[in-house]
Order: C-alpha cells, then sequence, then structure tokens
C-alpha cells in the first residue's frame, strides 16, 4: 500500500497553493521575487547635489539666522552695546531673587523630590530589595546542599556533579621570583621595637638588610663621636631603638627620586628666576633626607630670586633658628615691604621685648599693614600703650574698620563716641561701626531706638544698607554678644524692610522660626513682639509666642503674655486653657480657678473650658465641685466628650451604677459615640457579665463599624473566653471593614502567638507588611518574630521602610541593649523621643533603661524632658494611665509604673 505511486505527482499545483501552509509554514522570499538590489548615487550625483547646496548658501547669504541663535544668549544679539554697571548691577539684582527664590522651595522642592523616589520605589523597587530577605536567608545553607544544586538547565536536577576542591598549580618561569621580590621589598617602618613584621607571603631579604643597618649604624656613631675628648655620647641602651626613624627605600623609590630630582633640575635651569621650581627641588632633597643639599639648593635659589617672599620663607624653614634669623635680615633687605616676612621674623623671637623690637622696626617700613599693627597691639599688655598704638594706627590707616573699633572699646563714654562719629565720617559706608555705636549707647543705658533709625536711612543715603536677613543677622549677633536691647531695637526697625502687606505675617513667622533654630531666643521674641503689635487679635501668634515663652522664658512672663492675650483675642479658647494651666502648675489654684470664670463669662457654651474646670477640681480632690460642673456642663454644653467624661468620673469615683445610667443616657444621645461603648462594655466585663459585654460590643459594631478599638476590645474578649476561632473571624471582619489598619493586624497576629501558633502568626505579618508596608508599628512587631541571627537584618529593613518611625527606633534601641552597647542603646532612645515625644512607651522603655545602665543625673534630665512633652499615647502607657489604681498620681510616678509594668528586655 505505502509502495504505490501517488495519483498527484507530475500534475501542476492548484491554483493558490502555498506548499506548507496547512501544518503552519508560511514560505519565504527570495531575491529573485524583489528583485535586484537599487544602486546608490553615483559620483556625477553626489558632485551635483553638492554644487545645489553651494548656490543655496550663497542665495540665503548670512549664515547667522535668528533660528540658530541662543536665547539665553546676548552675544551677537546685543554684542555692540557696551555693558556698563548698571547691567552688572541688574544682573545681581536677579541672581540674588533667584537664589533667594530657589532657597525658599528648597525644602518643598526636597520634599517632592523625595516623596516621587519613595513613590518610585514603591511601584518599581530594586530586584535587590524585594529578595533582601531571601539573600539573608542563604547564609544557612550547607556546603553540601549548595553543591547539590542543580545546574541552570537541568530541571530535574539529574546528574549533579560535586564540585572538585583539588588545588591546582601551574609552574612559573624562575624570572619572576626576583622580580617579585623587587616589587615586595619591605621598608624598616618607626615601629616601637625598630622591627617590622613583613606582610605574609613576601619573601624579605635579611642579609641586606643586616648590611644597611650596619652601614647606618656606622654613620651615626662617627658622627655622634666627641673628637675633642675621644668619648661618645650616645646613649648604650638606646641607639639601636633610635634606628626606628630611619627608613632603608627600595628602588623604585630611589628611582622615582632621581626622575623627580632631574625634571627639577632641568625646570631651574630652564628659568632660574622661576622660585617655584627651587623650593620644589629643596622639598625633594628634604624628602629624601638630604637636608644639607636642600638648605645649599634654596640658598641658591635666594641668590636667583631675591624677590620672592616665598623662597626667603622656605630658606628660613630650612634652617635652625640662628641662621632663620640671619635669612630673614637679608630678606627684608631685598623685600622691605613683604609683611609675612616681618610676621615671621617675630615669630623666630624667643621674648617679648624682642618681638615688639622686630614688630615696631616692621612698623617703619610697612606702616600701612593692619596685620603688623594688629600683631604689635596684641602684645601691649597695658590699655593706655595700647591706646596710643590704636592712635597712631588710625592716622595711618584710617580705612580700617577694626583699627577703629578698637580704639573705641578701649576709650571711656565719651571719647569712644567722638573716635566712632570721626570713624564714620571717614567711612561713612560701614555698618559695623553703627553697630559698635548701638552697643556702645546700650552698654551705658542709654536708649538706640533712634539711633538705628539713623543708621539704616544714612545707609541707604550712602548706598550701603544692608539687606532685611542681614539686619536679622546683625541682631542675632549681638543677641549672643549680650545687648538684647540693640537687638530688639534692630528687629523693629528693619523687620518689614521689603516686605508687602499680605505677606509679612507669615514672612515673619518664618523668620522667627529661623531665629529660634539658630538659637537666638531674644530674636525670635523681639519678632513675635512685633507681630502682636501689628497683628493683636492673631491668637496664632500670641500661642507661637507664648509656646516660645513656656520653652525658653521664665514663668513671670508667660504669665504676663497670657494676661494680655486673652484680652486681645479672649475667644481663643486654648489661651484661655494655657493661662489657668500655667496657674495651676504653678500651685495657684485660685488664681485658675479666677481665670476659668472669666473664660466661661467670654465662652458659655466651650465644652474645652468645662472640661477643663473639671480637670482642675477633680485633679484638688474637689469630686462634689467636679460633679456638680459636669452636670451644668451637660445642660449647657451637651456634647458626647462631656459625657464620656462624666461617666469616667463617677466609675473613678466607685459609681459603677450611676456611671452605667450616665452611659445609657449618653448613647440614646449620641449613639455612633464609641468611647461611650467601650466603657459600657468594660465595666460589664469588670462585673464579670460577659454575655451582655457581646451583646454591648454587637451594638456598638453595628452603630461604629469604623472604630478600630472597639473591634479590638470584642477580639480580646472572646480570646480570653477560650473561643479563639470567633476572635480570629472577628478580626478578618475588622480588617474588611477598615483596610490598611495596622492595629487590627497586629492584633491578629498577636491572638495567633498567644494561642502558640507562631507559624500562622508568621503568615499574618507577612500579609500585614504588603498591605501596610510603612507602618512602624508592624514592623517593630516583625522583628521579634525572627531568630536572634536574623533581627540586626530585619531592623535594617524595617528603619528603611517605617521611615524612622518611633517604635521601630525603640526596638532598635532594645538590641542594641541586649547586647550590651549601652551607648548606642542610648543614642537610639534618644532619636525615638525626637521622632514622637507624645509616645509613652518610648519614654518608659527610656526610663527602664536608664535604671538599668544609667545614673541619678540621666534619669532626672529624662524626667524633666518628659514632663515637658506630657505624652499622651502608647499601648503600655495608656494602659497605665487609664487604670483605675492610678488616679490622681503624678506624672513622675506614671512613668515609674509605666516602667516598671514593661516586660525585661531578655532577648531569646
Amino acid at each position: 500500500m505505502f509502495g504505490a505511486t501517488k495519483d498527484f505527482l507530475g500534475k501542476p499545483a492548484p491554483a493558490g497553493y502555498i506548499a506548507g501552509l496547512g501544518r503552519g509554514a508560511t514560505g519565504f522570499t527570495t531575491r529573485s521575487d524583489i528583485g535586484p538590489a537599487r544602486e546608490g548615487p553615483t559620483e556625477a550625483d553626489i558632485a551635483r547635489l553638492q554644487e545645489q547646496a553651494k548656490r543655496k548658501a550663497a542665495e540665503d547669504g548670512d549664515d547667522d539666522d535668528e533660528r540658530y541663535q541662543d536665547p539665553d544668549n546676548e552675544t551677537g544679539l546685543f554684542n555692540t552695546a557696551p555693558y556698563e554697571a548698571d547691567d552688572e548691577e541688574a544682573d545681581q539684582i536677579y541672581d540674588s531673587i533667584d537664589a533667594k527664590l530657589d532657597e525658599r522651595r528648597k525644602a518643598r522642592r526636597e520634599a517632592r523630590e523625595k516623596e516621587m523616589q519613595d513613590k518610585l520605589n514603591k511601584e518599581r523597587p530594586k530586584i535587590q530589595d524585594q529578595f533582601a530577605d531571601l539573600k539573608r536567608g542563604l547564609h544557612s545553607v550547607s556546603a553540601e546542599e549548595w553543591e547539590n544544586l542543580p545546574e541552570v538547565g537541568n530541571i530535574a536536577g539529574r546528574g549533579r556533579k560535586k564540585a572538585n576542591f583539588k588545588e591546582k598549580f601551574t609552574p612559573v618561569p624562575d624570572s619572576l621570583l626576583p622580580r617579585a621580590q623587587e616589587e615586595m621589598a619591605t621598608t624598616l617602618d618607626a615601629q616601637p621595637n625598630g622591627l617590622t613584621t613583613p606582610a605574609p607571603g613576601t619573601m624579605t631579604n635579611f642579609r641586606e638588610i643586616g648590611e644597611a643597618n650596619k652601614q647606618v649604624l656606622g654613620l651615626r656613631l662617627d658622627r655622634m663621636a666627641d673628637s675633642a675628648s675621644g668619648q661618645t655620647t650616645i646613649d648604650p641602651k638606646g641607639y639601636l631603638t633610635d634606628l626606628n626613624s630611619v627608613v632603608v627605600k627600595s628602588a623604585a623609590e630611589i628611582g622615582d627620586l632621581k626622575r623627580a630630582r632631574l625634571l627639577l633640575k632641568s625646570v631651574v635651569s630652564a628659568d632660574s628666576k622661576h622660585a617655584p621650581g627651587w623650593i620644589a627641588a629643596a622639598r625633594l632633597e628634604e624628602h629624601a633626607g638630604k637636608l644639607t643639599d636642600a638648605r645649599q639648593i634654596i640658598d641658591k635659589g635666594c641668590q636667583e630670586c631675591p624677590k620672592s617672599e616665598d623662597i626667603w620663607l622656605e630658606a628660613a624653614r630650612l634652617n635652625s633658628t640662628d641662621n632663620a634669623k640671619k635669612i630673614l635680615a637679608n630678606a627684608v633687605k631685598q623685600i622691605p615691604q613683604s609683611v609675612k616676612i616681618w610676621l615671621q621674623a617675630v615669630q623666630l623671637e624667643t621674648t617679648v621685648k624682642t618681638k615688639k623690637v622686630v614688630i615696631r622696626r616692621a612698623l617703619d617700613y610697612v606702616p600701612q599693614s593692619v596685620k603688623l599693627w594688629k600683631t604689635a597691639i596684641e602684645m601691649e599688655d597695658d590699655p593706655n600703650n595700647a591706646k596710643i598704638l590704636l592712635a597712631r594706627a588710625v592716622e595711618l590707616v584710617p580705612m580700617s574698620v577694626d583699627l577703629w573699633i578698637a580704639l573705641a572699646r578701649l576709650e571711656t563714654y565719651e571719647n569712644a563716641k567722638k573716635v566712632l562719629n570721626k570713624a564714620r565720617s571717614t567711612i561713612p559706608t560701614s555698618y559695623e561701626i553703627w553697630i559698635t555705636a548701638f552697643c556702645l549707647e546700650e552698654a551705658n543705658s542709654k536708649s538706640v531706638e533712634k539711633l538705628v533709625a539713623v543708621a539704616v536711612k544714612q545707609l541707604a543715603v550712602k548706598e550701603a544698607a544692608l539687606t532685611r536677613d542681614q539686619w536679622l543677622e546683625e541682631a542675632e549677633r549681638c543677641e549672643k554678644n549680650g545687648f538684647i536691647h540693640t537687638c530688639q531695637a534692630i528687629v523693629r526697625t528693619t523687620i518689614a524692610m521689603g516686605v508687602e502687606e499680605p505677606d509679612l505675617k507669615s514672612t515673619w513667622m518664618e523668620d522667627a522660626e529661623s531665629a529660634i533654630a539658630h538659637q537666638s531666643y531674644g530674636t525670635a521674641r523681639a519678632i513675635y513682639a512685633h507681630a502682636l503689635r501689628t497683628f493683636p487679635h492673631k491668637k496664632s501668634i500670641w500661642r507661637r509666642a507664648a509656646l516660645l515663652e513656656k520653652a525658653h522664658g521664665t514663668r513671670d512672663s508667660l504669665a504676663e503674655l497670657l494676661a494680655r492675650s486673652v484680652l486681645s483675642c479672649p475667644q481663643a479658647e486654648v489661651l484661655w486653657l494655657m493661662s489657668a494651666k500655667e496657674k495651676w502648675l504653678g500651685g495657684d489654684v485660685p488664681a485658675a480657678r479666677a481665670i476659668l470664670g472669666q473664660a466661661f463669662e467670654a465662652n458659655p457654651n466651650s465644652e474645652q473650658i468645662w472640661l477643663a474646670a473639671v480637670k482642675l477640681e477633680a485633679e484638688n480632690g474637689e469630686h462634689g465641685r467636679a460633679e456638680l460642673l459636669l452636670s451644668r456642663a451637660r445642660e449647657n454644653a451637651d456634647t458626647a466628650k462631656v459625657w464620656v467624661k462624666s461617666a469616667v468620673l463617677e466609675r473613678q469615683l466607685g459609681k459603677i451604677t450611676e456611671a452605667v445610667q450616665l452611659l445609657d443616657q449618653g448613647l440614646e444621645k449620641y449613639p455612633t459615640a464609641d468611647k461611650l461603648w467601650m466603657i459600657r462594655g468594660q465595666i460589664l466585663v469588670d462585673r464579670g457579665d460577659n454575655q451582655k459585654a457581646r451583646e454591648n460590643y454587637v451594638k456598638a459594631l453595628k452603630s461604629c463599624p469604623k472604630s478600630v478599638p472597639l473591634w479590638i476590645l470584642y477580639a480580646r474578649l472572646e480570646d480570653k473566653a477560650g473561643l479563639l476561632v470567633k476572635a480570629r473571624s472577628l478580626l478578618e471582619r475588622g480588617r474588611i471593614l477598615n483596610p490598611k489598619t495596622p492595629e487590627l493586624w497586629l492584633e491578629s497576629v498577636r491572638i495567633e502567638l498567644r494561642g502558640n501558633n507562631a507559624q500562622a502568626g508568621k503568615i499574618l505579618m507577612s500579609k500585614a507588611l504588603q498591605e501596610c508596608p510603612s507602618s512602624g508599628l508592624l514592623w517593630s512587631e516583625s522583628v521579634w518574630l525572627e531568630t536572634r541571627a536574623q533581627r540586626k537584618g530585619k531592623i535594617v529593613d524595617a528603619l528603611k521602610k517605617s521611615e524612622n518611625s518611633a517604635h521601630v527606633l525603640i526596638t532598635a534601641a532594645r538590641l542594641f541593649w541586649s547586647d550590651r552597647q549601652v551607648e548606642k542603646a542610648r543614642s537610639w532612645f534618644l532619636r525615638a523621643e525626637k521622632a514622637d515625644a507624645d509616645l509613652g512607651d518610648a519614654w518608659a522603655w527610656h526610663y527602664k533603661f536608664e535604671v538599668e545602665h544609667g545614673d541619678e543625673v540621666r534619669k532626672s534630665d529624662l524626667v524633666t524632658r518628659f514632663k515637658a512633652s506630657e505624652p499622651r499615647h502608647g499601648e503600655h502607657w495608656q494602659s497605665v494611665t487609664k487604670d483605675l489604681k492610678n488616679v490622681g498620681k503624678s506624672q513622675e510616678e506614671m512613668l515609674i509604673l509605666a516602667a516598671a509594668s514593661l516586660p525585661a528586655n531578655t532577648v531569646p
């Protein structure tokens, strides 16, 4: 059958038939199908095109078309116009404006670039970042497991081959050994014992080193011998160790010295008047250890270049002190106007008397040198002699501002005024002289306000006026020098220069923040004072000024400022509360009550003022008055927060029944107030009525499905009852209704850990970090899920992803603490404090650390910073502060209790 001849063989193919099309082949195309390749242009065509291009260029004329001009480059456009001083000044003004605008936008630009970079890193993370945790896991792979890995193309893993670890040696020619010996030649370095240990693998010729040591030793012994007595003056025990400074140079170093010597010799031969060449040649010989040759070369250089001060100074440096004096004496004969040579001659003298002689001789030759005059004045111990010298100095150098100011400081008040007036007439463009006059007036209890205004006008007339920023810098400098009134006068006079009225407030606030950053609190205080005079009804300015006084002022200054603030802004509740709180902290409770009474009159329905009055009475043990105030507040300022405070107060006083009644009444009015539901559920749990507590939480979650604490409390209730599955389902429902919530994910992980299901906890943590990649709370917990060896790598990833979250910083500090690296742990705890001062857990952990490794001074400093911060948040912190047993305790007692409630910092 298969051997039969096919009937279609030898017949023509059907129309449109393409061989192999049925099995997917598409055919191919040959050169015969598309014809021969197209030929390129001939030489005649190329010549014709070139002629056309030349004719077109000739017709167009000038090639300098406007299309090819650079709009930012005026060359060619205004090349013939003269570039005058006005043009230069305009360019400078535009450049300064551009620089100022760029500086203002710098922070926003950097923040925007950082945000874009972070977004790009999240969208397109690097491969090394994605597999960082997998790379760290490779350290646990053994060599045998590594060798058993299949090759890239061997997917089935068959035919694995063991690596051949036998060492392979290749013979090398003997000619390489001498060359390696020369390259690896060692030097006798300066070691304490005079010996050097060769590097591993090098070959040291000890015979050559021994011969070199003998030669050097013989030379030194001959040099140190006493020819007169025939006795040597060397130390018989220390002469060998004295060879530490002797360096045996290799052949390569010697060759380099020879080439450099030849090169410098050609330099000085070609141009004998080139002083740098002589100096370089002398320093080369000094480096080679040939000090005598160096001195000879530099001496010849002094002869060839007698008018170069550098070569004379180099000659003095290379010689001894006595010879250097002679050299400089010859130098001043050649260059009597050289200030450097005279100053060097002064330094060579050993007594003050001879120094004075030399410096006065120098002033005879160079009377206009400010440096020489300053050096001469500094040598004078007697103020009268210094005054005489300064008087002569300002006559000879009248344009030196420093000399005028120094003379004014040595004179009496009346004479100083005369000196400064004469200085201003001599140098009318100097603002330093004006500022010195301000400080002089303040030092003598005179007013400087008018003088500052006159100075600003006079400098503007002389076209030497400072900018507003420059005046503020001078104000800060005056403050640091102790002239606070001058600082305030400068601020009041110049703070509004060049600022448009709509931008006054924002600009002044930026100036004040800048002064605070420079620790110039007096300048910032002056800026706020001027701003408050201009905007007396802006409560934000009053609040900023009050915070400044609270942080860097006195209690009296703060009380005075707040008293003025409530008169200007009676509707500002925060100012009333700050004023009452400061009185309360100062121990003056009646004054605090009086302030709150005035606040009630100005703000009769203010929730914050009512609650502040309640807190004041409760903290001072006046619970009856607090209950009365709350009952009135529920009538006049009926808010959910007032009902919450009412229930909390009754619960603290042990009146549970009254608290429950208040909660029921409050929930009828405010069913979406989650705190009312939470307090009610906690009371039911404390009673042991878990069923009613469940019903309470079910109703609460129907009314407040977005309340994360309610989900967590309900899940913990079921977890304590042993219903782990139900707790899981509750948290899962909570995560669905509240996506990207780290607290719910963390509670889910902890429930698994409490149920001894660590593997499920790790899986949940991985999912949590995928959904909340920047949560410091989750990253901090994930570190403790790793083994001890992997925690350091994990904490690095946590710091990068969480942007230095306080939780992660605390974890890093605890890791250093567990490794007994006390100082590093302390520095990381301090970083956590700065990152989030409102996190009470950071303070508690730090205090626990200082109790174990610190002293009383560190603990007291920590408590001081803690009281100033007044933290309110934190898992452990809130569990202590909201405990009914701790009601009425001070902040320091709360800190101690919170630190004691923390788990031990033992790392398994």
